[in-house]
């Protein structure tokens, strides 16, 4: 099948439900047995077997099904929020002693659990260059056994060669995780370039609605079974409301994400002809240093990007953001609104630091018509320049 029927029809059962198109949603805790025999085997701790609320319900299993689908992997486990599911994918290859690699530009949780929780329990982490290829083995060590991706980054958006960092993390026998958030699992498929876990923020486009937290965790091979028995170590599912809002976010992914790629390129586009406008970090933009790795992985971009202005007053900012009417503020993206927000990458750097003089911008393209989010960024460039 293709992606756009996958979408629609994974882990759907209309006729084991009377026919009803949408899985149900089970709220649960204590399930019952008929015999000693179903309880025992219940504690055997199947996947797919329903022994306890928190371990999975009919409701998680379909999304879990339909996520797994779409990105192309053997299962999948759904927690409570995109860090849950990184902490998740972490822990399940990670052990005192061992050394983790991070790209520079991981979203900032991810440093932090990394700096904090995982150092505690002795493990070291490192930062390395996003756009490494080659020499990505020099920073290899004998007890490196996981290298951490996300391409591309959330807020600077450096893609990743992620077919040679999984060839050189393998030869030295660690495993590759991503976070393929900015994609959806629609316009990237890691797992195709060498990758071992696949993680996701389904709080962004999976749900695509900015009403629902969720995490995803996907896995091929023998990395399942890790996988599964730390989501159950850990404890951290996600909700029964939630998750059926995922598993139905996940129905309309397709048209959703090709609207927000249209978008996100127009406006990217208009962006790179404002003269306070320094340049546009968006990987589908032929000037953009990571748009040939771009072209050759992904499928499509989505409507997340960044816009690097002229040094600026606080004053000036103000006046430019204060006074926008289709662009929200709020620290997520992936939902049908747009989204603006000032960012600062230098305080979360370290392999490559921050340098630029400029203000960063991170916008989110939503699915309002293109001419009117324009109009209110063509606006809010005149605000800024009058308070200047």
């Amino acid at each position: 099948m293709k992606d756009d029927t996958r979408a629609v029809t994974a882990g759907r059962d209309p006729h084991n439900n009377h026919g009803i198109v949408n899985p149900p949603v089970y709220h649960a805790s204590t399930v019952l047995f008929p015999t000693l025999e179903a309880l025992q085997e219940g504690h055997a701790r199947n996947p797919r077997q329903v022994v306890y609320g928190r371990n999975g319900t009919p409701t998680t299993h379909s999304l879990q099904d339909a996520y797994a689908a779409l990105e192309g992997a053997d299962m999948a486990v759904a927690t409570g929020s995109g860090k849950a599911a990184i902490v998740t994918a972490l822990l399940s290859c990670l052990e005192s002693g061992d050394h983790l690699l991070v790209a520079d530009s991981a979203y900032l949780p991810t440093r932090t659990f990394a700096d904090g929780i995982l150092r505690s329990f002795g493990i070291e982490t490192s930062y390395y260059d996003p756009a490494a290829g080659e020499d990505l083995a020099a920073r290899m060590r004998p007890n490196t056994r996981a290298v951490y991706t996300e391409s591309p980054g959330s807020l600077t958006f450096e893609v990743q060669d992620l077919p040679t960092i999984s060839a050189i993390a393998h030869e030295n026998g660690a495993v590759v995780i991503n976070d393929n958030t900015w994609s959806g699992g629609y316009f990237l498929k890691p797992f195709d370039l060498g990758v071992d876990i696949v993680v996701q923020a389904g709080t962004k486009y999976i749900v695509g609605h900015s009403d629902a937290m969720c995490g995803l965790v996907a896995a091929r091979g023998a990395w399942c079974e890790r996988v599964w028995h730390t989501f159950l170590a850990l404890g951290n599912c996600i909700g029964p409301d939630d998750a059926y809002l995922a598993q139905r976010g996940i129905r309309t992914i397709a048209v959703r994400l090709r609207r927000h790629h249209e978008t996100g390129l127009r406006l990217a586009a208009w962006l790179c002809r404002h003269p306070d406008v320094v340049r546009v970090l968006h990987p589908g933009l032929d000037s953009d240093p990571g748009h040939a790795l771009w072209k050759r992985d992904f499928t499509g971009a989505s409507g997340l990007f960044g816009v690097l202005l002229a040094p600026t007053s606080r004053q000036a900012l103000a006046a430019m953001v204060d006074g926008l009417t289709l662009f929200g503020m709020g620290w997520s993206w992936g939902g049908y609104e747009s989204l603006l927000v000032p960012v600062d990458p230098s305080s979360s750097r370290t392999a490559v630091p921050w340098t630029e003089a400029g203000q960063l911008l991170r916008i989110h393209a939503g699915l309002e018509d293109a001419d009117d989010l324009i109009a209110d960024l063509d606006a809010a460039f005149e605000r800024r320049k009058q308070a200047s």
